[in-house]
């Protein structure tokens, strides 16, 4: 076995790196940008392929991608300060914040729900048909006319891949007493103090040229469109987008120093973002057993007996059974947790290991076989702890 000083074995990590050259010469993602760290010392960073199906756009360290849903994860980071000052709690209903959110039902659902993924709202992907996606008051706006509860807030798990951060984003941002918009919230409260300097919400101009327009090969699950009319996908490219659910877009450095943040904490260098009460709160299992709906379904359609959601306040949990995870594979520790996004982002922290992980990738995935994709991944990055 080859050492490492931190704590990471050298070769079954080039080993990683062989299967994720092998995965795209067989054409399952076009490339992958990749960190693994223990103790907060980088073991791997290597950039591994391309951002292109044609292979013409080989990937950097510091190759810029469209984040999707583990925007969340910088939503959630707001909403959990918002909490720590005192602008709301978790037991504060949404229509306090948000009153044009009354009525319909919706009165009882609470900030728990929204990061609980238990409102009893329907997981759409869009308020309204055909509209724009890129201006949070716009779609604040749809969510209140159209969203309406399927179920009392509490009775199911089912992720949100819209509504929850949308209405989170604008409660953080009202909640503000500098009136500041979420983007510059984002920016100044968390991405200037981690260093975070290749990261914004919204394709930031400096950014453009590194930013790796994500490729759904051919099966886009909807249209994402922006008031640029920059085409169906076109607020992935939007300089101005303010999505807190999926509108984010970074690098794999700038992402390893945000999840370490969460491994340290809720401190980087001095910077304390987060309290550790408040990272323990939402790295705990709070949907018991309870599936995720929506990842029944997947699961059923794949051939998977249905599991746990695991989730916690904004986190996805690795919990304690041995089923399909994400987060860590099958060797991490049941606290490992963290976020990711359409078939192609991921970060996740295990605390017991103190191993941090980061992984961008080209060329977006389905669910289920991204989850083997990356619970394969997560296994060896995880046998490589020495």
């Amino acid at each position: 076995m080859s050492d490492s000083a931190n704590g990471l074995d050298k070769d079954r990590l080039a080993h990683l790196k062989c299967v994720i050259e092998k995965d795209i010469a067989d054409d399952k993602y076009f490339g992958a940008v990749i960190a693994v760290a223990r103790y907060g010392e980088l073991g791997m960073l290597e950039a591994i392929g391309w951002g292109d199906q044609k292979h013409k756009v080989p990937l950097q360290t510091d190759s810029v991608f469209s984040l999707f849903s583990l925007t969340k994860a910088f939503t959630n980071t707001l909403a959990f300060r918002a909490i720590e000052l005192g602008q709301f709690a978790l037991t504060t209903r949404v229509t306090e914040i948000i009153p044009e959110f009354e009525g319909h039902g919706r009165d009882k659902i609470n900030f728990f729900h929204l990061l609980t993924h238990s409102s009893g709202l329907p997981p759409v992907w869009i308020p309204k048909e055909g509209m724009y996606i890129d201006k949070l008051d716009d779609i604040i706006e749809a969510i209140c006319a159209n969203i309406q509860p399927l179920q009392p807030p509490g009775e199911l798990v089912h992720y949100s891949p819209l509504v929850h951060h949308a209405l989170l984003g604008e409660a953080v941002r009202r909640c503000d007493p500098e009136g500041r918009s979420y983007r510059q919230l984002l920016q100044e409260e968390v991405l200037t103090p981690l260093e975070m300097k290749d990261t914004s919400i919204g394709v930031r101009k400096d950014l453009k040229n590194r930013h790796i327009f994500p490729d759904f090969r051919g099966k886009p699950p909807q249209e994402h469109l922006g008031s640029s009319d920059l085409g169906p996908q076109g607020a992935f490219a939007e300089e101005h987008a303010e999505m807190p659910w999926v509108g984010g877009v970074s690098t794999v450095p700038d992402l390893f120093r945000f999840a370490e943040m969460f491994r340290q904490g809720g401190n980087l260098n001095d910077n304390r973002i987060l309290s550790p009460a408040m990272i323990e709160l939402a790295t705990t299992n709070w949907t018991g057993d309870k599936p995720n709906e929506l990842y029944k379904k997947i699961a059923i359609n794949h051939g998977w007996e249905p599991y746990p959601a695991y989730i916690g306040l904004g986190f996805g949990l690795r919990g304690e059974t041995v089923c399909p995870s994400i987060y860590g594979g099958t060797l991490s520790s049941p606290a490992t947790f963290g976020n990711y996004g359409a078939g192609s982002t991921l970060i996740w922290v295990d605390p017991v290991w103190d191993i941090s992980f980061a992984c961008l990738t080209a060329g977006v995935m389905g669910p289920a076989v991204n989850i083997e994709r990356f619970q394969r991944i997560n296994d060896i990055v995880m046998s490589a702890a020495l």
